[in-house]
């Protein structure tokens, strides 16, 4: 198939490309900074220099390549995030996930695409209460904290632009939080080095329940999703969901840090916002039984213990 891959220089993207090429799809990758045209075409894709913003531009390029399928990667997350001003940081990211997939959403019509995958997120936006394990039938938060607001209007705002389209097949990949080569979570990323710096202590109870999920199994699943996928919405995450109060200090522990120090709720929400006690205490765990069943997939990585272990 003649693929085109929006975000292919971002972490996702450099793992997903070689996959996509070793199975014979023809691949274009579209990325905005210039300086990242021979990391995309060493990875085998023949590089696109594209700003998703800019809806005419869109609009000409995918008229031009007639791609069957496009795939939205499309980020622009700092390297390292301000937990204080999660909002400030996360504006550009927004913008990609309204105005970008829009554009890309109506180019796609436009060139007759058949299939539309994006990625999408399910660390935190599920709704805090009930279940401990949501599906993708679960409710989204109807009311996240303040600085997080914005983010999920982003998030839905994606998800609503894919699946209601009807010129093409809608498919969205909520990936859970990402570890390995070239996330936070590697031997040489932001938040590895936060830990060995004594930065990141352990909130309250530490019971919110995160599901992680390797950058490898982010891309087979897309890969996945290619062939299998139907019209939706896919939790991609591994089979160990897992409390801050386990995880964390397990982490530290991998990669030789100090076990995080513990502070209380009134302190977190005092220095950093309320949006912290929320991450660390009350966010719900992911079921990943619909891709596992429907996708034909399986995550090399299936917990978090291991890929911590042996990848940091």
């Amino acid at each position: 198939m003649r693929i085109f891959l929006a975000g292919a220089s971002g972490a996702i993207g450099r793992t997903l490309v070689p996959l996509l090429v070793q199975e014979q799809h023809e691949v274009y990758g579209a990325f905005r900074n210039p300086a990242h045209q021979e990391r995309v075409q060493s990875l085998g894709a023949t590089p696109v220099v594209l700003d998703a913003l800019d809806g005419q531009a869109v609009n000409h390029i995918l008229g031009e390549i007639q791609p069957q399928v496009v795939i939205h990667q499309l980020t622009a997350i700092p390297a390292h995030l301000d937990l204080r001003h999660i909002d400030r940081d996360f504006e550009p990211t927004n913008r990609l996930r309204t105005e970008g997939t829009r554009n890309l959403a109506t180019a796609a019509v436009h060139a007759g695409v058949e299939k539309f995958i994006a990625q999408s997120f399910a660390g935190w936006p599920y709704a805090r209460r009930g279940i401990i394990l949501k599906t993708e039938e679960d409710d989204l938060d109807p009311t996240p904290p303040p600085k997080m607001k914005a983010m999920l209007d982003a998030i839905e705002a994606l998800e609503h632009t894919v699946l209601r389209e009807r010129g093409f097949t809608g498919i969205v990949l909520r990936y859970g939080p990402l570890y390995g080569p070239h996330s936070s979570i590697a031997s040489d990323g932001t938040m590895v080095e936060d830990l060995r710096m004594h930065k990141i202590p352990l909130i309250g109870q530490g019971t919110g329940v995160w599901s992680f999920l390797h950058l490898h199994d982010a891309a087979t699943a897309t890969v996945a999703a290619l062939t299998h996928a139907q019209h939706g919405i896919y939790n991609i995450v591994d089979d160990d969901p897992a409390p801050v109060l386990e995880w964390l200090p397990f982490l530290a522990q991998c990669v030789n840090a100090k076990p995080p120090m513990h502070i209380p709720n009134w302190l977190a929400t005092a220095a950093v916002g309320e949006h912290a006690v929320a991450l660390m205490n009350d966010i719900r765990g992911v079921s990943n039984a619909k891709a596992r069943k429907e996708l034909n997939w399986t995550p090399k990585w299936s917990s978090w213990r291991q890929g911590f272990r042996e990848g940091l």
